[in-house]
């Protein structure tokens, strides 16, 4: 019988077009949930859907299930999954009240819950920063009292670095606090030591909480410093290095947090930092990485991550190993300032310098309005390259960076 797999939220970005093309090349039959009129669904999705249900909120896994059940009474499903973060917790009930295998309530809220994930790492004897949940500014206080500054407060079941906090005083305490509406009805939000150090992710296709395919990126500069300043042109960069033993620790480690978090068959995606201190993990989340960071690794490693990914969830297996024929990175230049784009200075430099290694890249055109650095890296201007070896990889990025320069105009 044909597999039968529901997808929920692919509606809400772009983004998430492949992976409901790589559930049907995979044979199976794909039923999207969103909050979107059937009618109002991008091409690019609505051809590789075979049903579509729409549901007043995504974010409800009762009514999910609910209608899932009603709508699938005839065809029965095999699974659900949704690859948008704050999805997981919501896909979880709806599969637990559907009967279907995958990510237990209690691994998806270890998953979006800082806090609550920091305490299940530290039981396993893994590495991370001191940690707690804060209510209010004077548990804040409490908590810098014992720890020192600097310290980071952010959401315990926030997306990324939004609303994230560098805290080096009491005056930016304050403004966290006040941002949160700690002690006037915010949510707790959570709150760690400051790690020094560089910070990178390790991605991983796992199948039954054994990582199948493994990844490793790199940030440069750290994500909050990069959000601090908009002269910085900030890179991520995809190693073909990952069997190095000098990658051995961070390896071993990944696989123990996806093992005491119980994640099973699913993306994951772990953020770590490397510093005095040693080895840190920071957070992990049950889904892939943003920023289409997945094509970074497809583009390095012959191989459709999509399809993959689909073929564990289908047939519980993958059918490639990676190449590491290439390191792959992005590198994003800032407009000076928000405005309209104006022009370019430097580009036919970049061309040359990186001439054939260039796969994808965005130049506004002159007119178009720029879009604020906090919307990510794939926003204004950026350049995706490629080459076998990474340290030239960085090179190039580092110019690209050095080199281009955007003109805004009001």
């Amino acid at each position: 019988m044909t597999p039968h797999v529901v997808l929920l939220g692919p509606d809400l970005f772009a983004a998430f077009n492949d992976f409901a093309r790589a559930l049907k090349q995979c044979g199976a039959r794909v039923t999207g949930v969103g909050a979107t009129p059937k009618a109002r669904l991008r091409a690019g999705l609505a051809r590789h859907l075979d049903t579509w249900i729409e549901v007043p909120s995504p974010f409800d896994g009762a009514a999910v299930a609910a209608a899932v059940a009603s709508r699938t009474k005839n065809r029965p499903v095999d699974r659900l999954e949704t690859v948008e973060e704050r999805l997981v917790e919501a896909a979880a009930e709806a599969r637990q009240r559907l009967r279907l295998p995958g990510l237990t309530p209690e691994a998806a809220r270890l998953c979006r819950d800082k806090t609550a994930m920091k305490e299940a790492l530290r039981r396993a004897g893994l590495p991370c920063a001191d940690y707690a949940a804060a209510a209010s500014l004077a548990e804040l206080a409490a908590f810098v009292e014992r720890t020192g500054y600097p310290v980071i407060v952010k959401p315990r079941a926030g997306l990324g670095s939004q609303q994230t906090y560098r805290v080096d005083d009491r005056v930016v305490l304050e403004r966290a606090a006040r941002a949160h509406r700690l002690g006037d009805g915010g949510e707790p939000v959570a709150v760690e030591e400051f790690v020094e150090g560089h910070e990178g992710f390790y991605d991983t296709l796992s199948i039954d909480g054994e990582p199948r395919l493994e990844f490793i990126s790199h940030y440069y500069p750290s994500v909050l410093e990069a959000l601090s300043d908009r002269r910085v042109a900030p890179q991520i960069a995809a190693t073909n290095r990952v069997e190095l033993a000098s990658y051995d620790e961070l390896r071993a480690i990944g696989r123990r947090v996806i093992r005491a978090l119980g994640l099973g068959t699913t993306a994951t995606h772990m953020e770590w930092f490397f510093g005095p201190k040693g080895l840190k993990i920071s957070e992990i989340g049950a889904r892939p990485p943003g920023e289409r960071l997945w094509d970074l690794y497809c583009s390095g490693n012959d191989l459709d991550l999509y399809r993959e990914w689909a073929n564990a969830l289908v047939h519980g297996r993958v059918e490639v190993t990676p190449s590491r024929r290439l390191a792959t990175g992005s590198v994003q230049v800032r407009p000076p300032r928000q405005g309209r784009v104006d022009g370019y200075r430097g580009l036919d430099r970049v061309r040359a310098r990186c001439s054939g290694c260039i796969w994808a890249h965005e130049l506004p055109p002159p007119g178009r309005r720029t879009v604020p650095i906090e919307k990510g890296y794939l926003a204004n201007t950026w350049f995706r390259l490629r080459h076998p070896d990474y340290d030239e990889l960085r090179r190039m990025m580092d110019f690209v960076g050095a080199t281009l320069r955007v003109r805004v105009t009001d």
